[in-house]
């Protein structure tokens, strides 16, 4: 093919409505943790001598969000108290997980191979600290599954419901020139928060999580899919 040939040859990565950054929650997206944040966050409350009963109605209901900001606002904005309760729950979630109490959910890893083949930049977040982060994937062995991964550290420190990590995805990678060219997916009210704050052109809740279709387009969302495993073809549907 010569040179010329190919500068004729329409380029999709550069259609107006070509969604080739997808921004992507783990927990309760694409990782089926069975209710590990509660089960973590009460151990993590009763090693600190505290009754997790108190708290875990705001834990539900700020799913998604940094779990170090959950737990300052828990503790009154004593920073001390706030850190010792989240390396406690970070300590007791990662006893969790190398108990091998996660999984894929399914037909999230064979999603994320089709948004890779169809040309798509693919990035995880989550609200916990790098060090669970990486205990997820090392359980999962998606290491390699995509080129990046972030969490709240990775982009300044605030995790969501701020549009921070996935403004960050998009200038790491670099992928898109708009940020309407951006696809999130999250099951929570703060993953949708964040997507639409960023101006993601789609922001798709999915079913497999914390929060219901009701409270997720309350809170953004632009579509909500049964699962993760429907996201390529939607988006594929969108840009049609």
């Amino acid at each position: 093919m010569t040179e010329s040939n190919r500068m004729t040859e329409p380029d999709r990565t550069t259609e107006p409505n070509r969604m080739n950054l997808v921004v992507l929650d783990m927990a309760g997206t694409t990782v089926a943790d069975g209710g590990l944040v509660e089960r973590a966050f009460t151990a993590a409350a009763e090693r600190l001598g505290e009754d997790p009963a108190t708290m875990i109605d705001y834990v539900r209901a700020t799913m998604g969000e940094s779990k170090i900001s959950v737990f300052r606002h828990l503790f009154g904005g004593d920073e001390t108290r706030a850190r010792q309760a989240n390396l406690a729950f970070e300590e007791a979630y990662g006893e969790l997980v190398s108990g091998g109490l996660i999984a894929p959910v399914p037909g999230a890893a064979e999603a994320i191979a089709t948004l890779k083949d169809q040309g798509r930049t693919v990035v995880l977040t989550t609200g916990f600290a790098r060090v669970t982060q990486d205990a997820i994937l090392d359980a999962l062995g998606w290491r390699d599954l995509v080129g990046l991964t972030l969490c709240p550290a990775d982009a300044g420190g605030r995790g969501r419901p701020y549009p921070d990590m996935v403004l960050a995805a998009l200038l790491r990678t670099g992928a898109v020139d708009d940020v309407r060219r951006i696809a999130v997916a999250g099951d929570t009210s703060y993953d949708m928060l964040s997507g639409s704050r960023a101006g993601a052109g789609i922001v798709a809740g999915v079913l497999t999580g914390a929060h219901g279709e009701t409270a997720l387009k309350e809170h953004g969302a632009t579509h909500v899919l049964a699962s993760i495993a429907g996201l390529p073809a939607h988006i594929t549907e969108y840009e049609a």
